[in-house]
């Protein structure tokens, strides 16, 4: 055991002939050499090239002597080759799935169904950079009741689903009675 309880390997560093140890750090386990300060010798475990998770059967168009395999990688799915790391060949595995709702701000492009980096869904006009509209939830085709924005949203409102009204400063709930102010009159 080394100084900080980490079992030592049969393994010896390359570079000082002392012994190696397992640790670990924010990319993954890797062996350490436990005379550092004085030797900084370590070597990962393993790559963050990715996992295989399929051979796609295809020449890889970068460098035509690998094959085109898809790999489940630190930030999801994404398509490499085979020969990495003397090819970095990588290709996004498809393409965003698109809604058939027409965008309601510039009537020209479509919503398609996009992921933040942070993982999270979200619903934009495939006209970006030229039209920004991205709403968060799920869109329904409807027009609101007060101000007649042509696109709702399903919302989970009390435990239940509700449709609300896409364009941010109106936000109505589609199907509630009026204000009670507006009743009085």
């Amino acid at each position: 055991m080394s100084k900080d309880n980490t079992p030592n390997t049969h393994e010896r560093c390359p570079e000082c002939g002392s012994a190696l140890a397992f640790k670990s750090g924010k990319r993954g386990p890797f062996l350490a050499c436990t005379a550092y300060p004085d030797c900084h010798y370590t070597k990962a475990l393993h790559h963050g090239d990715g996992h295989v998770v399929k051979v796609l059967g295809v020449a890889c168009p970068a460098c035509h002597q690998g094959e085109l395999v898809l790999r489940q990688g630190r930030f999801g799915m994404f398509i490499g080759c085979d020969q990495f790391p003397q090819c970095t060949h990588i290709e996004k595995p498809d393409e965003p799935d698109h809604t058939t709702l027409t965008c309601p701000a510039c009537h020209k492009g479509e919503l398609v169904e996009r992921t933040s980096r942070y993982g999270k869904r979200f619903f934009a006009c495939d006209q970006y950079p030229k039209c920004h509209f991205a709403v968060n939830a799920q869109p329904i085709a409807g027009t609101c009741e007060q101000c007649g924005f042509a696109l709702l949203v399903e919302r989970k409102k009390g435990g239940k689903m509700v449709y609300q009204c896409a364009d941010k400063p109106c936000s109505a709930i589609q199907g509630e009675p009026a204000a009670e102010s507006e009743s009085e009159d």
